[in-house]
């Protein structure tokens, strides 16, 4: 167990080492208890165009039972936390917020919103929100995990309009779905359920309400469900997911994402909705004008966050310095995460930010690991191929 963000997280189980739990998770499924993280819920006439305000998404183009991920973002354009939103219904959502960055963000949006409601001229009752804190929240990753999930999944013959079929629910999206716990027979309440997950692995985030006050009884029991068959599903910890992301190119707040780095400059401009570029986007979000010149002018920006391969050695982490080798070894980056791959026989990657037309694929870098510079080349990410279960085209 290690302290992480106020709780006492597993790093590793004791049974299986970090690399077992890593590929495991590549080749059947592991179940994480991501319960540590902020679940929020956002409703009324004016939420919306309030997360409009503070993200750079198109949230209006969003439907219902849809997800996109996105950013919150300071009013300079840089980004305050990453997060995961969810339409469920039509003036409300669901989003997820980091464990770590608690604090921070929930001043963060309460300053905002008062901000907007200010301008606007309107009450606080057009706005509604929740911090779920007593919620729980369980990742299932891996190819085996519709398969353990859909087991569990309860039929309601009577309603032939509900759709039970995980078939049915494509990456992004999310329904409202009751579980059946086969030790006690009993069903769960319904559950909201996103196939979404931080690996690159196919898989969903369950949202588990208290019961009595208190979701701990109710989460054990769907744990103990999900992890029955230990030839599909064994837990995992932080270390597993940590590095299953890294593969994955995704990043984690607080190193590879902070208030000084814009979408455009983590390689996220893909974030920024087409119906939100240009000099006028409707509503204006914060840091837009900084974001969309960065978007028109890519050589405006500084630096850019890339994907790097290095050569055989110790991994490159947090904090090893990118040079040029052309030019005398002149510090150009840094690196943010960095470890050996699991996944592929421990070839070391990282992720970092690079001097601006340094960034390109197949540039040829060097990275200072223990004094010692280890040559690296510029990659496209993900470095391990992602396996969304995406609706067929």
């Amino acid at each position: 167990m290690v302290p992480f963000a106020s709780f006492s997280m597993p790093l590793q189980y004791p049974d299986v080492s970090h690399k077992d739990s890593h590929l495991w998770t590549r080749q059947h499924a592991s179940l994480f208890d991501v319960s540590h993280m902020v679940q929020h819920k956002l409703s009324g006439e004016l939420a919306e165009e309030f997360l409009m305000t503070v993200t750079p998404a198109a949230l209006k183009e969003l439907e219902k039972h849809r997800s996109t991920l996105s950013c919150l973002l300071n009013e300079q354009g840089g980004i305050v936390d990453d997060t995961v939103i969810s339409r469920i219904g039509k003036d409300g959502f669901y989003f997820v917020t980091n464990a770590n960055c608690r604090e921070k963000d929930l001043k963060f949006l309460d300053e905002q919103m008062g901000k907007f409601l200010k301008a606007q001229g309107a009450s606080k009752e057009k706005i509604n929100w929740h911090v779920l804190d007593h919620h729980a929240l369980l990742a299932l990753q891996g190819p085996q995990a519709a398969d353990v999930l859909q087991a569990l999944v309860f039929n309601d013959t009577e309603d032939e309009g509900l759709d039970t079929s995980l078939e049915t629910l494509y990456f992004g999206s999310s329904r409202w779905i009751q579980l059946t716990l086969p030790e006690s027979g009993m069903n769960t309440p319904s559950l909201l359920i996103t196939r979404t997950g931080y690996t690159g692995e196919d898989g969903f985030e369950i949202s588990i309400p208290p019961e009595n006050g208190d979701a701990t009884d109710l989460t054990t029991n769907i744990a103990k469900a999900l992890t029955a068959d230990q030839s599909k599903v064994r837990w995992a910890g932080l270390g597993a997911r940590d590095s299953l992301r890294l593969e994955a190119g995704m990043c984690l707040y607080g190193h590879d994402l902070n208030e000084q780095i814009t979408p455009p400059m983590a390689a996220l401009g893909w974030l920024v909705g087409k119906s939100r570029r240009g000099d006028n986007p409707s509503p204006t979000f914060n840091g837009h004008e900084t974001i969309n010149k960065q978007l028109a002018a890519p050589k405006s920006m500084s630096e850019r966050r890339v994907g790097l391969l290095i050569e055989k050695g110790p991994a490159a982490r947090e904090g090893a310095e990118i040079v040029d080798l052309e030019h005398d070894n002149e510090v150009v980056g840094r690196i943010t995460s960095g470890s050996p791959s699991p996944s592929l026989d421990g070839q070391n990657i990282a992720m970092g930010y690079i001097k601006n037309g340094l960034h390109k694929k197949g540039t040829q870098v060097g990275v200072k690991v223990r004094k010692n510079v280890r040559k690296a080349e510029v990659v496209k990410m993900p470095f391990v191929p992602s396996k969304f279960f995406t609706k067929p085209s």
